[in-house]
């Protein structure tokens, strides 16, 4: 789980929550019509921007992205390779068939390894595996970001037909208010979904697809001179370029000046 995503979520949620309960109750901050032109414009806009295969995969898989970790980090990865080309110095390829690992992409690669796949077909496979679900993420940010660009438009577009209406029917007082509460809750629901959701959710997308990106390329890299035979020590010496400086030594060990 990724605790940040929901910490942030829960805390915007309390803010919004105690500002209404300090002037009033949840019922004047609720409008159906306001509703209506926020989401179901931002997901009218959405299925003309997007084809419908790509918010099929990518809404899920950014949403479940966005709430979790990845099982292991580059710097765990490293450490895992390193001891997975260990039990293949030692055991030969047999010897990987009852490695175990939490990532699932690192465990295909030790598959292909442990039955003997060629070089190129793992090499392929997997770099096509990993554009694919790359591929995937960045259209879940980009359908993220798009309704977070878009909500606010129609938060305007909801304010400005509260207006029209509310100028309408000057001469039925009783009219202004519901008109007026469409105007201004229309803008206040289009804030509120761009800025607490959407944009924040494609801003921690952008920035996973980054770490996925290198932690895949890892293991490729690391699958394939596990195939290759090389030495855990070479293994693992050729990884750590994947790491910034800082993390590239073990914990309690000195750092070169």
């Amino acid at each position: 789980m990724d605790i940040t995503t929901l910490v942030g979520l829960i805390v915007g949620m309390i803010v919004l929550a105690t500002l209404i309960l300090m002037g009033g109750d949840f019922r004047m901050f609720y409008d159906i019509h306001a509703v209506i032109i926020i989401f179901g414009g931002s997901f009218a806009a959405t299925l003309i921007r997007f084809p419908l295969s790509a918010i099929l995969h990518g809404m899920p898989l950014g949403a479940k992205f966005a709430f979790t970790m990845s099982r292991l980090s580059a710097r765990d990865l490293v450490d895992e390779l390193a001891r997975i080309a260990e039990i293949a110095r030692k055991q030969g390829p047999v010897g990987l068939e009852k490695v175990e690992t939490d990532e699932p992409f690192l465990a295909k690669g030790i598959r292909y390894v442990a039955d003997g796949y060629d070089l190129e077909f793992i090499r392929d496979n997997m770099e096509r595996d990993r554009d694919n679900f790359l591929m995937h993420l960045n259209e879940g940010s980009k359908i993220y970001r798009a309704i977070g660009d878009c909500a606010p438009a129609f938060g305007m577009i909801g304010t400005l037909l509260g207006m029209v209406q509310m100028f309408s029917n000057m001469s039925d007082p009783s009219k202004l208010g519901p008109f007026m509460a469409v105007a201004l809750l229309a803008t206040l629901y289009g804030a509120l979904v761009a800025n607490l959701i959407c944009l924040p959710i494609a801003d921690k997308l952008h920035g996973k697809l980054i770490d996925e990106e290198t932690n895949r390329t890892l293991i490729i890299d690391g699958i394939l001179m596990i195939r290759d035979s090389k030495s855990p020590a070479l293994v693992r010496e050729m990884l750590l370029a994947y790491l910034p400086e800082k993390h590239r030594h073990e914990e309690g060990e000195l750092v070169p000046a």
